[in-house]
């Protein structure tokens, strides 16, 4: 889901057997700082992890599995639940309800669940594929593209006819932004004359390996919303670290033409 990384929770997705070195002493004085965020990170993720294998979980019921103090795992979701990785909620009792508040569980977010490993990329690769071999080829999975991109586009629209042109390429970078791709717009290296749109993240990067033509879509409503030509550098499924998008100059008296769609998708033949 676009919008939804983990700053600092990569180590979600590693579901090898972590050794449990304790935590109910002190961290040794003079320790690395970096070691010691390293095995606050893993020590989280043991607790995130153990969520994911056995459903909703109490603080006992945590520290009983990972072998850890009850403080210490309260420490641990307390910063979870900071990051939206898990959340408290009522324990559910069935039957005969015994005196007092039930305990309070914790269970992974939407957010939580999207930090490991999931087979969506492999499920919208296929069902790529699966349009290409039976709809019409690769022309049937550009369509898709297109149709794709352009329903996003409405809220992208509506950001970038709000301001004046010289502000296009920066309310299209916050649109963007909103959807999950981290973009920003910075002036383009001299000698070249206008902007770059760069996309630090993209939610389909791994499907756009496959299927270019993705990309290519995307490139065309860029063109198509700024009212000029725009030209793709460099792209994350290609193996950059950024999609690039080079934006040139828009004047200010110019007019938003029923071409303005043309563009130069791919990467710079440069």
């Amino acid at each position: 889901m676009p919008g939804r990384g983990l700053p600092g929770f990569e180590e979600l997705r590693n579901n090898g057997v972590v050794k449990n070195v304790g935590e109910t002493r002190e961290t040794p004085t003079g320790a690395p700082q970096e070691e010691l965020a390293t095995g606050e990170r893993s020590t989280r993720n043991r607790v995130a992890r153990s969520i994911l294998d056995h459903g909703p979980s109490t603080v006992a019921e945590l520290a009983g599995r990972l072998g850890l103090t009850q403080a210490a795992v309260r420490r641990h979701l307390d910063a979870l639940v900071a990051d939206d990785v898990v959340e408290a909620r009522e324990q559910r009792v069935y039957g005969t309800r015994t005196r007092g508040r039930p305990a309070k569980v914790f269970a992974l977010t939407d957010c939580g669940r999207d930090a490991f490993d999931q087979s969506y990329d492999k499920l919208a690769a296929d069902a790529l594929k699966w349009i290409a071999e039976r709809e019409g080829g690769q022309e049937a999975v550009a369509a898709f593209a297109r149709a794709r991109i352009a329903a996003q586009a409405s809220a992208y629209r509506k950001a970038i006819e709000a301001v004046s042109p010289d502000e296009r390429t920066e309310a299209l970078a916050k649109a963007l932004s909103v959807d999950g791709y981290a973009a920003t717009a910075r002036s383009a290296p001299l000698p070249q004359k206008g902007e770059q749109l760069c996309q630090h993240h993209c939610p389909v990067a791994h499907v756009a390996e496959q299927f270019p033509q993705l990309c290519e879509a995307e490139t065309e409503i860029f063109a198509e919303l700024l009212g000029t030509h725009v030209q793709r550098l460099a792209t994350i499924a290609h193996g950059d670290g950024v999609c690039t998008t080079f934006i040139p100059k828009i004047s200010h008296t110019q007019v938003h033409s029923d071409n303005a769609s043309a563009s130069t998708a791919g990467r710079n033949p440069a």
